[in-house]
C-alpha cells in the first residue's frame, strides 16, 4: 500500500516512516495541509495519516478537502487531544478511524493491516459486482469522445421504451456492452437479461436454443427446455450477431418479434412473452439485403432505432482512459500495484490500430500487468495481437504484402474470412497472392 503522512512535526514523520517502511509499505510523508493537497494531485494513495492540529489548515479541513478530491483514500486523524468531540467530526468528515497522541508502532501496525484488509474486500467487492451485472450501468462505458457521448444520450432515451435496438458496430468494440447498458437503464433491470450469440450455433442447435423443446420432441431430449426467449420473459433477449442467422429461421424470428409469441419445438401450446429485443452485428446488413441474403422485413423490425459503436482507431482519445481502467481492474485480479504506463509504452499503444477493438485492448493490458515486474508498464510489456510493421522506408506493396500474409495466417488462410478482415473481396484477395507468389495449400475456403 501507499502511505501519505501529514504532520508539521518533523520527529513524527520520521518516526512514523520508519516504521511503516520496516512493514514493508511505500511511505511518503509532508509537513502541511497544502502539500498534502499537491501530493495527491500526483500520485495515487490509499491511505493518509493525517494530524489533527497543524498551521494554515488544520486535519479536519484537510480531510475535507481530501474526501473531494479522492473520495476513495481512506483517512486516520492523528490527534493529542482524545475528546470525543474530536472523533465524532473526524467520523462525519469520512475520517476512517483516529489514533491518539503519544501511539506505539504495533497499534500502528495492527490499524494498517486492519485498514489493508479493509481495502483489499472493498476492492474485490466491486470487482465482483462488475462481474455479476457486466455492465450494466451507462457509467460503466468509459469514454470523451464525442460521438460515444452522442450515443450515451441515445441510450438514455431509448432504454425507458420498449423499441428493439439494432446495434452496429466492429468485433470487440463493446456492442454487449452498450446492450447491457439499455438494459440497466430500462425499466426491465430487475428482470433477466439473456445474452445468444447467433454465429456459436448451427441452424438446428440455434432453434432449440432460442425456442426450446418439449420432452420427445427429436432424439435425445430426454425432458423438457425452456429456450432463451422464455428465460428472457420480463426482460431483454440480446441476440448477437444477428447477420448470421439463416434466411429461414429469419422469419420465425421476425414473428416472436411482432407477435409475442412462439411455440417450443415439438409442442401444441403457444407461449406468450414479454421480451424487449436488441440485435447486433459486425457484418453489413444494407449489403447483405441487395444481395438477399437477409429478410428486409426483419432488418426494418430490428432497426428501430440504429445505434453504431465506433472502432477504437477512430476514438483514440479514450485508449489512456481504457488502459488505466484495465491496470485498475487486473491489479485487483492478480494483487499487482501497476500504477501505470510508460511515455513511450503509452504512446505505443495510442497509435496502434486494434483490429479486435476494446477487446484487444483489454488482452494487451491484462498480459501487459502479468509481465510487469515493477510498477510501470514498459514498451517492452506491450505486445500486440498484431505486430508494428517496421518499414524501414520499404515501398507500400512489401507493406501491403506482409500484411496479407499476416491476416492470411491469422485466418489459418480462410479466404473467406482473410478477406472479411481485409474489407477486399474474395477475388481481389486472389490476385493480390497470386501477385505476391503466396501459396494457397492450405486453404480452407
Amino acid at each position: 500500500m501507499r502511505i501519505l503522512i501529514v504532520d508539521d512535526e518533523e520527529i513524527v514523520r520520521e518516526s512514523l516512516s520508519s516504521w511503516l517502511k520496516e512493514d514493508g509499505y511505500e511511505v511518503n510523508a509532508v509537513e502541511s495541509g497544502m502539500k498534502a493537497l499537491e501530493e495527491i494531485q500526483k500520485n495515487p494513495y490509499d491511505v493518509m495519516l493525517i494530524d489533527m492540529k497543524m498551521p494554515e489548515m488544520d486535519g479536519l479541513q484537510l480531510l475535507e478537502r481530501v474526501k473531494k478530491i479522492k473520495p476513495e483514500t481512506v483517512a486516520v486523524i492523528i490527534t493529542a487531544y482524545a475528546t470525543v468531540d474530536t472523533a465524532v467530526k473526524a467520523m462525519k468528515e469520512g475520517a476512517y478511524d483516529y489514533i491518539v497522541k503519544p501511539f506505539n508502532p504495533e497499534e500502528i501496525s495492527l490499524l494498517i493491516k486492519k485498514i489493508e484488509e479493509h481495502l483489499r474486500l472493498s476492492r474485490e467487492n466491486i470487482l465482483l459486482k462488475k462481474q455479476i451485472f457486466k455492465g450494466y450501468s451507462l457509467h460503466d462505458i468509459i469514454s470523451k469522445n464525442p460521438k460515444m457521448h452522442e450515443i450515451f444520450e441515445l441510450i438514455k432515451k431509448v432504454a425507458p421504451t420498449d423499441s428493439t435496438v439494432l446495434i452496429q458496430g466492429e468485433s470487440g468494440t463493446g456492442k454487449e456492452l452498450v446492450a447491457r447498458a439499455i438494459h440497466g437503464e430500462s425499466k426491465r433491470r430487475d428482470k433477466p437479461f439473456i445474452a445468444l450469440s447467433c454465429s456459436a450455433l448451427p441452424e438446428s442447435l440455434l432453434e432449440s436454443e432460442l425456442f426450446g423443446y418439449e420432452k420427445g420432441a427429436f432424439t435425445g431430449a430426454d425432458t423438457q427446455r425452456k429456450g432463451k426467449i422464455e428465460l428472457a420473459n420480463g426482460g431483454t433477449l440480446f441476440l448477437d450477431e444477428i447477420g448470421d442467422i439463416p434466411p429461414k429461421f429469419q422469419l420465425d424470428l421476425l414473428r416472436v418479434i411482432e407477435e409475442k409469441e412462439f411455440r417450443r419445438i415439438g409442442g401444441a401450446d403457444v407461449i406468450k412473452v414479454d421480451v424487449r429485443f436488441i440485435a447486433a452485428t459486425n457484418r453489413n446488413l444494407e449489403l447483405m439485403l441487395k444481395e438477399g441474403k437477409f429478410r428486409e422485413d426483419l432488418y426494418y423490425r430490428l432497426k428501430v432505432v440504429p445505434i453504431y459503436i465506433p472502432p477504437l482507431r477512430e476514438r483514440r482519445e479514450d485508449i489512456p482512459l481504457l488502459v488505466n481502467h484495465f491496470i485498475e481492474i487486473f491489479n485487483i485480479e492478480t494483487g499487482k500495484r501497476v500504477k501505470g504506463v510508460s511515455e513511450k509504452a503509452m504512446k505505443y499503444l495510442i497509435e496502434y490500430d486494434y483490429p479486435g477493438n476494446v477487446r484487444e485492448l483489454r488482452n494487451i493490458i491484462e498480459r501487459a500487468v502479468i509481465l510487469c515486474e515493477g510498477d510501470i508498464i514498459t514498451e517492452s510489456e506491450i505486445i500486440f495481437e498484431r505486430p508494428r510493421i517496421e518499414t524501414n522506408d520499404e515501398s507500400l506493396e512489401e507493406v501491403e504484402k506482409k500484411h496479407i500474409i499476416y491476416i492470411l495466417e491469422k485466418y489459418g488462410y480462410n479466404i473467406q474470412k482473410a478477406a472479411s478482415a481485409l474489407k477486399i473481396d474474395r477475388t481481389t484477395l486472389y490476385n493480390k497472392m497470386k501477385k505476391y507468389g503466396l501459396k494457397k495449400s492450405t486453404e480452407n475456403d
